[in-house]
């Protein structure tokens, strides 16, 4: 029998240690190591090797489990990562799969389909709780609902080749912030460039 090896990244030790007991109740799967932080978790990844990485979004000050999914993907394309949280907002859905995660699992989760999941990310194959999946599903037919009312705003405005300094000040915002909402518009998008924002904001005009 194949032992599936698992990290657990969690800033809270009471739901690291229920997890860890659950799992122990499987004879294929071992929790090697535990982690409270991103930064942690790319440390004892380094270390450990886990086949897969069980992480939470929110984890306090410093990295989140977005960034350090997407710092551990860079890595290794093959990294197995399943989110298992309480998060289930549209953004966070479409940031988590965009940054590389195999997985997106709610707290509420039944063990069995915890098991599974684990077991499905080792053979590449993406798990999802049944709301997350639906909620996903919906905003790939709907891609807008995605983005907030003022991203939104800023994709249509990009269009008219505005710097992001005249974006600033037809928003009355910084240019910092101006960047701040490209990254999140190119993050949920799937795209890295402003030419792609641009290229999928005019597809959608023509779609409307």
């Amino acid at each position: 029998m194949s032992i599936i090896t698992v990290l657990l990244v969690d800033d809270h030790l009471v739901v690291r240690s229920g997890l860890k007991a659950l799992l122990g109740t499987q004879p294929d799967i071992d929790v090697v190591a535990e982690a409270s932080s991103g930064e942690e978790a790319l440390a004892a990844v380094a270390e450990h090797s886990p086949d897969v990485v069980v992480m939470d979004l929110a984890m306090g000050p410093g990295m989140d489990g977005i960034e350090a999914i997407r710092k551990l993907r860079e890595r290794n394309r093959k990294q197995a990562v399943l989110v298992f949280t309480t998060y289930d907002s549209d953004a966070d859905i479409v940031r988590t799969v965009d940054a590389g995660a195999m997985g997106y699992l709610l707290k509420d989760a039944a063990p069995a389909e915890i098991f599974a999941a684990i077991r499905g990310a080792v053979q590449g194959k993406s798990v999802m709780s049944p709301p997350v999946a639906s909620r996903l599903f919906q905003q790939l037919r709907n891609p807008d609902e995605v983005l907030t009312p003022r991203e939104a705003e800023l994709l249509s405005l990009l269009i008219e080749g505005l710097s992001n300094r005249e974006l600033g000040q037809r928003l009355f915002i910084s240019e910092a912030t101006v960047k701040t909402h490209l990254a999140h518009i190119y993050a949920k998008l799937g795209v890295e460039t402003r030419a792609a924002a641009i290229a999928t904001a005019i597809r959608r005009e023509g779609m409307r």
